[in-house]
């Protein structure tokens, strides 16, 4: 099935695009649980090098990075939480039908940071959505650019 609704005849096809949705959708899933496991290597593996990002709603400019120092900043980000829970549902891909190697995947968030024995117990949750522009590389799919876009924050 293609994006516009239309059902394709060429059965091989067919399950190639339902193979790449399960890896591109397992790519974002990964790129969500790197962070909580604090798996550095799992995130970099995520990305195209160099890759776009663009968490400029949550204080980041929008900017092309390394890979290893895009790592380096979520890895900083995150450092100063006990605990990080990031979910990554609603996953909806479109391919691109000039060319089968690029696809983007709009993804949901919701981001949940705690710091434990402050004394407040820090709490931030973030919600929003990302919008993953995927390009294959070899047999996978990689992030090259993204976009964060925050619906709300709360801070307790």
């Amino acid at each position: 099935m293609t994006d516009s609704g239309e059902i394709s005849t060429d059965l091989e096809a067919r399950i190639r695009q339902l193979e790449d949705r399960a890896r591109i959708s397992e790519r974002i899933i990964r790129y969500a649980m790197a962070v909580d496991r604090r798996d550095w290597e799992m995130l970099a593996d995520c990305f195209t090098d160099p890759v776009h990002a663009d968490y400029s709603e949550n204080g980041l400019p929008a900017a092309d990075f390394a890979r290893d120092d895009l790592v380096g900043m979520v890895r900083d980000a995150v450092s100063g939480f006990t605990a990080t829970q990031h979910l990554s549902p609603n996953h909806v891909i479109e391919f691109d039908q000039d060319d089968p190697n690029r696809a983007i995947c709009y993804s949901y968030m919701y981001a949940q940071h705690y710091v434990e024995g402050s004394e407040r117990n820090e709490f931030i949750l973030l919600r929003g959505s990302y919008t993953n522009h995927l390009v294959r590389a070899a047999n996978s799919w990689r992030i090259e650019r993204l976009i964060q876009h925050v619906s709300w924050r709360e801070i307790r």
